[in-house]
C-alpha cells in the first residue's frame, strides 16, 4: 500500500459524528412524554415498541447517511432534482409543519425544565430556550465538529441522568401500588406517538446532509464507519429511551389527573430523593436545549434542499416556536401536547421515508451502493406498516 493511500484514507474515530448529532432528536422532550406517559399507564408493556422504533431507526438513518456519503447531496436537493415540482413543494410544505411540531416539543420541554430547576415561568422559559438555542446554532459558524461535540455532551448529560435515576430506582425500597390502564384506544395513540419521537422525519433528512457537509469520500470504510456511527449513537438513545419508561413504570403509581413529566418529576423527588429529581429536570433541558438546536438546523437544510431558499435563523425560529409559546402562554397541559405533536410526526414519516427507500434503491442514483433487495424489502415493511398505523389511528378518531 502506497504513502498516499494511507494519508487519504480518513480515521475511524474523525468520521463519527453525523449520528450523534441526529440522535439528539430521539431523545428529545416528546421521548420525555410518551414514554413516561407509557410507562405510567401501561407499565412495561409498550416497552418493545420503543425498542423495535429504535432498530428502525437504525435502518433509516444509516440509509439517510449512506445516501448523502454515496451521492454527496442531501435527501431533501435528490427530491428536488429526481421528482416533479409539484411533488417537492408538497414535500417541501409538510416538511416544514412537521417542524413546527418538533420546535413545539422541543421548546416546551426545555422550558418546562428551566421551570422544574429555577421556577421560571414557562413563558419566560421559552423565550430562554430560544436564545440558548441560537448560541447552540452560532457553534455551526466555526465548522461542523465543535457543534457535534457540544451536542454529543448534552446527550451525554441525558444518559447519565437517566443512569442516575435509575440507579437511585434500584437501591430504593419504594413500592408503589401501580393502577395501570387498559384503554386499547389510549395505547394505540401512544404507540404512534413513541414511533414519532423516534423515527423522527427532520433527521431523516437532516442525517444525510450532516454526513454530505463532512465530504466524505463515497467509500467502503466510510460507510462502515457510518454504521457504526448509527450503533453508537442510536443505541445510546434506545437505552435513555428504554430508560425513561422503565423508570415511569417502577415508580409512578398511575396518573390520575396529574401531568405526567411534572408527576414524575415529583415522585422520584418523593420516593428516591432530590438527586434524582434533579438529575431529571437536568436531563430535560438538556434534551431540550440540544433539540431544539438540531430541529432549526434541520429545517434551514430542508428548504435549502427543497426550494434552493433560505431565511435567517431569527424568522425560522421566531415563526417555529409560535405554536410552543402558545401552548405555554395559555397553560394547555404540557405533556399532553407534547404527545399530541409527536403523534403529528408519525403522521409525516412516511413522507421523508418513502423517497429515501425509493431512491436508495437505485442504482443510477447510488451507484455501487445501492440498496440490497433485502434492505429494500425491510425498510419499505416498516413504511407500509408505519403508514397503516396511523391511517388506523385516523380513521379511529374520525369515525
Amino acid at each position: 500500500m502506497t504513502q498516499t493511500a494511507v494519508a487519504v484514507r480518513p480515521r475511524t474515530v474523525a468520521m463519527l459524528g453525523p449520528a450523534f448529532v441526529a440522535a439528539v432528536a430521539y431523545i428529545d422532550p416528546g421521548n420525555f412524554a410518551t414514554n413516561i406517559t407509557a410507562g405510567a399507564e401501561f407499565g412495561y408493556t409498550l416497552v418493545w415498541v420503543v425498542v423495535a422504533a429504535n432498530f428502525v431507526a437504525m435502518l433509516v438513518q444509516y440509509l439517510s447517511a449512506k445516501l448523502g456519503v454515496a451521492t454527496g447531496m442531501d435527501l431533501s436537493e435528490q427530491c428536488r432534482e429526481r421528482y416533479p415540482k409539484p411533488v417537492t413543494i408538497g414535500l417541501w410544505i409538510q416538511a416544514e409543519l412537521v417542524a413546527m411540531a418538533t420546535d413545539l416539543a422541543e421548546f416546551v420541554g426545555a422550558a418546562l425544565g428551566l421551570y422544574l430547576l429555577f421556577g421560571v415561568p414557562l413563558p419566560i422559559a421559552g423565550l430562554i430556550t430560544a436564545v440558548v438555542s441560537f448560541g447552540l446554532l452560532e457553534l455551526t459558524r466555526r465548522g461542523y465538529r465543535p457543534f457535534e461535540i457540544a451536542i454529543a455532551g448534552l446527550l451525554g448529560i441525558v444518559f447519565l441522568g437517566f443512569a442516575y435515576s435509575l440507579l437511585s430506582v434500584g437501591g430504593s425500597t419504594a413500592a408503589p401500588d401501580l393502577a395501570y390502564s387498559t384503554s386499547a384506544d389510549e395505547m394505540l395513540l401512544l404507540a404512534v406517538g413513541i414511533i414519532g419521537a423516534t423515527v423522527m422525519p427532520h433527521v431523516i433528512y437532516l442525517h444525510s446532509a450532516l454526513t454530505r457537509v463532512r465530504k466524505l469520500p463515497p467509500t467502503r470504510e466510510v460507510l462502515r464507519s457510518q454504521r457504526l456511527d448509527v450503533i453508537l449513537a442510536l443505541g445510546t438513545a434506545g437505552l435513555i429511551n428504554v430508560a425513561m419508561l422503565v423508570l415511569a413504570a417502577a415508580v409512578l403509581p398511575g396518573l390520575g389527573e396529574a401531568d405526567p413529566i411534572m408527576f414524575a418529576h415529583s415522585e422520584l423527588g418523593r420516593l428516591l430523593g432530590g438527586g434524582a429529581a434533579l438529575a431529571f429536570a437536568v436531563a430535560l433541558l438538556a434534551s431540550g436545549l440540544s433539540s431544539s438546536s438540531v430541529g432549526t438546523y434541520a429545517g434551514q437544510v430542508v428548504m435549502s434542499g427543497f426550494i434552493r431558499r433560505s431565511i435567517p435563523l431569527v424568522v425560522r425560529r421566531g415563526v417555529t416556536m409560535l405554536p410552543a409559546l402558545v401552548v405555554l402562554s395559555l397553560g394547555l397541559p404540557v405533556t399532553e401536547s407534547l404527545v399530541i405533536s409527536q403523534v403529528v410526526l408519525s403522521f409525516g414519516i412516511p413522507f421523508a421515508l418513502i423517497p429515501l427507500v425509493l431512491l436508495t434503491r437505485r442504482a443510477d442514483v447510488m451507484g455501487a451502493y445501492v440498496n440490497r433487495k433485502s434492505t429494500t424489502v425491510i425498510a419499505g415493511f416498516f413504511a407500509v406498516v408505519i403508514s397503516c398505523l396511523n391511517l388506523y389511528l385516523a380513521t379511529s378518531v374520525i369515525f
